[in-house]
């Protein structure tokens, strides 16, 4: 039986500016940074106050995963943002919005109301979304 999630993979142009902006942007912590077999690059990151489940900054390469040319659609798709990373909590929108904000995050919709709290919607610099989101009490 399966008991939770441990990691989602989010696809990013470049690991080390993926980790940059994770890290020193968003204020996420490094789980796992290790190079594997085969050249493969295992690297998780995580809210500090949640350490589980991870995102896995993984760049879509030709491997065991992917061919040349499906590694390439994946990184078109990424760049155009056409995916999301998912909903990141905080207790405060607008006060986390402006911090992001201040570090150069950015945003395609400020915090608006919502039925189920508040929501502000940004972009990694990959070109991934993620909603950030005020749960209504």
């Amino acid at each position: 039986m399966i008991t939770s999630i441990a990691h989602v993979t989010v696809y990013v142009l470049n690991q080390d500016e993926a980790l940059d902006f994770y890290k020193n942007k968003l204020g996420f912590e490094v789980g796992d940074d290790m190079t594997v077999e085969g050249g493969f690059r295992w690297l998780t990151v995580h809210p500090k106050s949640s350490p589980q489940p991870e995102l896995v900054l993984a760049e879509p390469k030709e491997g065991p995963m992917f061919t040349k040319d499906s590694a390439e659609k994946i990184r078109s798709l990424v760049a155009e943002g056409a995916f999301g990373v998912g909903v990141f909590e905080t207790e405060n929108c607008q006060k986390t919005y402006e911090l992001l904000a201040s570090k150069g995050v950015e945003f395609i919709q400020p915090p608006t109301d919502q039925l189920y709290g508040v929501e502000a919607m940004g972009k990694d610099n990959s070109g991934n979304w993620f909603s950030l989101v005020q749960q209504a009490k």
